[in-house]
């Protein structure tokens, strides 16, 4: 067993899934038997949503290295971005940070392999979707609907700004799931994108769904109670 981890999370990208995260990390932590130290941080999700389209990671990163530094004097041990998207400025934010960052995607890819899956679909941001997980997946396959990018996206970016889901927008998500399953042969459905839950949860889909926002939370639990390390 390692010491504990005093856990530092940039939130706000968006509200909802900051508060799954706060929900399901609480619970991991309790399940493992651990107190929970942890500081959130509150984050603009328009400016990030205008970064990210603009692949503008320099500036983005920066606006990270502020949250960080206040996590950081608030006594956290690392941090975390609440947001797969978010994350595509990683290496960036990483150059810059004086605080561990543990990763949402880095994860995953060891995850599926895991758990035998071969060929993954993907549903999140635009460039999530575009950029196959930003490329990290080396031991998976993952695939998308290519030519439902932009749609999907910008329902994604919708629904992630208000917080809410509309039933067209669930609709429409776990419609993409199926076509994900039936005409490109994923053996489960990623939620790749960590509002996604607003959608999926408590829906029948009647195929698998593996929610990256679980993964993220797992290890994060396991470094709260000393149970893994940097």
């Amino acid at each position: 067993m390692s010491a504990p981890l005093h856990i530092g999370l940039i939130g706000g990208i968006g509200v909802a899934a900051t508060l799954v995260y706060y929900q399901r990390l609480a619970a991991a932590v309790d399940r493992l038997g651990g107190k929970l130290e942890l500081t959130i941080v509150h984050a603009d999700v328009q400016e990030l949503i205008r970064n990210n389209l603009a692949d503008a990671r320099e500036a983005q990163a920066e606006v990270y290295l502020r949250h960080i530094e206040r996590l950081r004097d608030a006594g956290c041990d690392c941090a975390a971005i609440t947001s797969l998207g978010g994350h595509f400025c990683f290496d960036e934010t990483v150059a810059r940070s004086p605080l561990p960052l543990v990763s949402a995607v880095a994860p995953l890819d060891d995850f599926f392999a895991d758990q035998g899956l071969h060929r993954v679909g993907l549903l999140g941001t635009r460039v999530v979707m575009r950029t196959r997980l930003y490329g990290q997946l080396t031991r998976t396959e993952a695939v998308t609907l290519d030519d439902r990018i932009d749609e999907l996206g910008q329902s994604y970016q919708d629904m992630a700004v208000a917080g809410t889901c509309t039933r067209e927008q669930r609709t429409q998500f776990l419609h993409a799931g199926r076509q994900l399953v039936d005409e490109l042969g994923a053996e489960a459905v990623v939620l790749a994108g960590t509002d996604l839950n607003l959608a999926f949860d408590g829906a029948a889909t009647g195929y698998r769904v593996v929610d990256a926002l679980d993964v993220h939370v797992d290890l994060l639990a396991r470094l709260a109670t000393g149970q893994a390390t940097l």
